[in-house]
């Protein structure tokens, strides 16, 4: 017979080992074991080829792994006495159904079923069940099949938790409640009816009803892996240890697969089992095809940066970025790659190129925040005012949380570039929201002052005598700061009435006032002298 796609590790043989019924079989797929069944049902159907049952069971076992090419083949391979059996007709029916060919499937269906009185019950259910499981088939069929049974199979445990299944896939959480308890009602340790329970409370978020049904289940079934995935999946966000103890349980009661062994890597990660992780993670890599399982490598990055191994966690994090696929990066990925290249001495480049790629992945506001602080703060290490300028208005603007003192250093980043346009609109912000405060005007006065670095214009004149008001009004709280930036003030206007206006009398006055702040400043001594000298001239010369 040929053997197709049969998808084998050591768990898979030693299930199959022991599994050499069709109960046995069928227990697995129960369970949801599916390469354990595959190799069991392969086992049986070795030994006889005629089994109907062994090959409908088979094909339970390839479509929830959506293999379905490789049951295309493998069904086949069947007998030709085989292929007009009701069991194989179902089997082949529910492959046409995955492959998007309902028309086709029904006619297999409805020669399952067959037009007699008296309806095989077991034929009846599986074709239900084909219904109800295939993504875009119609549940609402599956009432129909199921309608077709006897009143005494009508109620078995089996039947209900499939109509149960086709209500929950319609949105019916009342008759699916309903059809699950007549499951219950008939066997109480039903493992799939309790779990069913429990998802339709897990679509309504109802945690102590749904937690409730999946604690049952293993109870009445420690087998019964779904439980255990569901449990674990429950607490991964919420207690990383528990997770950790109900995914264990889960791999103690499935079937191996890279996958799983990803997810168990990935709690060891999120219970900072760092040195755990990266070694499983390393000896997963050893036995895979190159380039197979790119994630490994990220998780080995992030385990690195936890034992705050820079250089390690980046040479993964570059083979992440090299095999895994653009469309499957995350914001944080790239974060902990500029992270990475920024405590790299001579990267910090490429960890600017990071920052600003994370920035064009959030869609979150105030995340968005975090990032333009960082981009910022690497300009300003790298004394590029300019950038620092841009990344810090980004920063301050529609930012609840920013300060006076974001706005400040905005404000001098943009002086610092000589962008003094800008320097005077975000100082003249500054004033506008902290017009208690002197620093706005001072700076403002300095950016107008470069503006017009000739005093052609007097841009700066309104800043600086603005600036004067400001702090000869709080003049008793003087400090040596606001007492130099009056100096400058004073001897800003003296100049220019001196150098523009001619009129020295007044550029005298503000000299004097300098004096009165600092009576041994020799330079306001020797411009008053020089412009007395000037005023009596030009009174003689009268």
């Amino acid at each position: 017979m040929k053997k197709t796609y049969l998808l084998m590790s050591g768990l898979c043989i030693s299930a199959a080992l022991a599994a050499q019924t069709l109960p046995d079989a069928t227990q697995l797929l129960y369970h949801e074991r599916y390469h354990s069944a595959q190799a069991a049902l392969h086992t049986i159907l070795q030994a006889d080829a005629n089994n109907a049952e062994a090959w409908y069971r088979l094909s339970q076992a390839y479509l929830p792994l959506k293999q379905t090419r490789a049951l295309l083949d493998t069904l086949q391979c069947a007998p030709a006495a085989v292929k007009e059996q009701p069991y194989y007709k179902v089997a082949y029916g529910q492959l046409l159904l995955a492959s998007q060919k309902p028309d086709s499937a029904k006619l297999y269906f409805d020669q399952a079923i067959g037009d007699g009185r008296k309806k095989d019950a077991a034929i009846l259910l599986a074709v239900a069940n084909a219904y109800v499981s295939e993504k875009n088939a119609d549940p609402h069929r599956a009432l129909q099949v199921l309608t077709q049974a006897g009143k005494k199979d009508i109620d078995a445990p089996a039947m209900n938790v499939v109509r149960g299944n086709a209500y929950r896939k319609l949105a019916n959480g009342t008759e699916a409640y309903r059809a699950y308890q007549a499951a219950l009602n008939e066997d109480g340790k039903n493992a799939e009816a309790l779990f069913q329970m429990g998802k339709i409370f897990l679509a309504q978020q109802n945690a102590e009803s749904y937690l409730g049904y999946f604690n049952k289940t293993i109870a009445a079934d420690p087998l019964y892996a779904p439980a255990w995935y569901e449990l674990y999946y429950d607490t991964y966000f919420k207690d990383a240890a528990k997770a950790l103890d109900y995914f264990r349980q889960y791999l103690a009661v499935s079937d191996y697969s890279t996958e799983n062994h990803y997810q168990l890597i990935d709690l060891l990660y999120l219970n900072k089992r760092y040195d755990s992780a990266i070694a499983m993670a390393k000896s997963t890599l050893a036995g895979l095809p190159a380039d197979s399982m790119p994630r490994l490598h990220k998780l080995m990055a992030y385990s690195y940066s936890g034992l705050k191994d820079t250089a390690s966690a980046l040479t993964s994090m570059i083979a992440y970025f090299a095999q895994e696929d653009d469309s499957h990066f995350v914001v944080k990925d790239y974060e902990l790659m500029a992270d990475l290249y920024n405590a790299t001495p001579g990267k910090e480049d490429s960890a600017l190129v990071f920052y600003q790629t994370a920035v064009t992945k959030i869609t979150d506001s105030a995340a968005l925040f975090t990032y333009y602080k960082k981009l910022s703060d690497l300009y300003k290490e790298k004394k590029d005012n300019a950038n620092q300028a841009i990344w810090l208005g980004r920063y301050y603007t529609n930012n609840a949380k920013a300060t006076n003192i974001d706005l400040f250093n905005w404000g001098i980043a943009h002086f610092k570039a000589e962008q003094y346009d800008m320097a005077d609109t975000v100082f003249g912000q500054y004033i506008g929201k902290y017009p208690e405060q002197s620093f706005g005007y001072y700076w403002r006065a300095r950016a107008n002052s470069l503006k017009d670095s000739a005093m052609e214009k007097g841009l700066a004149i309104q800043h600086y005598n603005n600036l004067i008001e400001k702090l000869e009004k709080d003049s008793a709280n003087a400090t040596a700061t606001t007492k130099k930036w009056l100096v400058e003030a004073y001897g800003y206007i003296a100049a220019y009435e001196t150098n523009q206006e001619k009129d020295y009398a007044d550029a005298i006055g503000h000299l004097q006032k300098i004096l009165e702040i600092d009576p041994a400043n020799k330079d306001a001594q020797n411009y008053i002298s020089i412009l007395e000298k000037k005023v009596n001239a030009d009174s003689n010369n009268n």
